[in-house]
């Protein structure tokens, strides 16, 4: 069965061209003048996809996309705006269309966000994902990250550090039409700035110092797919002008290039910083925070989903076992209900590192609540003062477990197997463990 697409625009030359073209593509289109002509089809046809101008004589096409996504939500809508209009494409892209084109139509362009409409279809759904929980606030997060898949409208993820910002990142990228592309994630805060332009956009053999060759950047190597830029608050104002551009203008320049190159990527962005509060400091420009921040996905604290806590500890530990090839270890009633009460500022990268932690100094199979060291973290300050102090508080208790670790290979004259044993744990647990703190000889 042929697909089917709408297209809208009141000019008979453009109508014609995106006929043609999708007609190549193999793709059948009844077209429309204006939106009343569209709404009669709509109601008269199945659409795979609807390509729509902004600017029609009886109405306006930002709100024709809200019509459709209330309506028809099934379908995929591009809009087609004049160069240099922007600002309607993104409100376009708000109110749900999944990609937007400008003019004069690039047909490289049309064909490959045509490609990507017919290909949300096959688009999985995330409502068991990985993700781990059941709370009110991560089904919601679910269903966000389900409906965002379907866009190509730049993400913007926001959270606290250790909440799982790129793990929702992976999520939108692994089930929308992109998903079978490159995941490219790039911490931009572990860059050195006099690097930056050429790990983003790359360079030409000769353009600098140390360019003893061609080189393609980060963009080209997501090409297709998604390019996830974590810590984009650390960006310096030099490289956002240039962000921002690409993600305009959808091309970029490598150092030492004389012609732009065509990029097909979407941008997903995320930070613990507020961005907001950046852009009034003027450390963050704001028509880029606007661009990167179309949609905006909150990810929740650990301590605003305290019901997750018995689901995550059950997961964590199935992957330590799994990594580690040891015995499977149980919290204990007492130790979860022990967890519950804590705040956690360092969110589930914290969990983490409490039950890696807790594997080590348990007695047995069972982790009870003195296992978990919490005491040590716990205090009278209050929520800013525990965050600013819970990174040299985990160096504490990595350095407890370490001299745990060291004192009993010591007793053992550094016989593992003996100190595996002493310790409860399994001799692949203990070299586990050894390795991460750099204690193997």
């Amino acid at each position: 069965m042929s697909q089917l697409a709408l297209i809208i625009d009141d000019e008979p030359d453009i109508l014609e061209l995106l006929q043609i073209t999708l007609q190549r593509m193999k793709i059948d289109s009844h077209c429309a003048g204006n939106l009343a002509t569209a709404r009669t089809l709509l109601n008269q046809h199945k659409f795979d996809l609807c390509l729509t101008d902004m600017k029609l004589p009886d109405g306006d096409g930002v709100q024709f996309v809200n019509e459709i996504q209330t309506n028809f939500p099934e379908i995929p809508i591009a809009v087609i705006t004049a160069h240099g209009s922007m600002d309607s494409a993104i409100q376009a892209l708000k109110y749900g269309a999944f990609d937007f084109l400008t003019k004069p139509v690039d047909l490289n362009s049309l064909r490959t966000i045509v490609q990507n409409a017919l290909h949300l279809s096959a688009s999985r759904d995330v409502s068991n994902g990985s993700i781990i929980g059941k709370s009110n606030v991560i089904q919601k997060l679910h269903k966000t990250i389900n409906k965002v898949a379907r866009s190509q409208a730049p993400i913007y993820i926001s959270g606290e550090s250790g909440t799982g910002k790129e793990l929702v990142a992976r999520m939108i990228h692994d089930i929308g039409p992109r998903g079978g592309k490159p995941f490219i994630p790039v911490n931009c805060g572990a860059i050195p700035h006099e690097l930056m332009e050429s790990e983003f956009f790359g360079h030409k053999k000769g353009s600098f110092t140390g360019a003893d060759s061609d080189k393609d950047g980060l963009f080209i190597a997501a090409e297709g797919g998604t390019l996830f830029l974590d810590e984009v608050a650390d960006l310096p104002l030099h490289l956002q002008v240039k962000l921002l551009r690409a993600i305009q203008e959808k091309r970029i320049r490598p150092v030492g290039a004389h012609v732009e190159i065509e990029i097909d990527i979407r941008i997903l962005s995320a930070t613990h910083k507020d961005l907001a509060v950046m852009v009034e400091q003027e450390s963050f420009r704001q028509d880029l925070y606007y661009r990167i921040n179309v949609i905006e996905i909150h990810v929740p604290t650990l301590r605003d989903r305290m019901e997750d806590i018995a689901l995550l500890v059950d997961y964590i530990l199935q992957q330590i076992a799994e990594k580690t090839g040891g015995d499977r270890k149980h919290l204990s009633k007492e130790a979860i209900e022990k967890l519950q009460t804590y705040s956690f500022p360092g969110n589930i990268r914290e969990l983490e590192n409490i039950l890696e932690r807790a594997l080590t100094l348990a007695e047995g199979d069972v982790i009870v609540p003195e296992d978990l060291l919490l005491s040590q973290l716990e205090g009278k300050q209050d929520s800013e003062q525990q965050k600013l102090q819970s990174g040299s508080l985990a160096h504490q208790l990595d350095d407890i477990e370490r001299n745990s670790i060291l004192t009993v290979l010591e007793e053992t004259k550094w016989n593992r197997t003996a100190a595996a044993k002493k310790l409860g744990l399994s001799l692949r647990v203990l070299r586990y463990r050894l390795e991460k703190f750099g204690l193997n000889k």
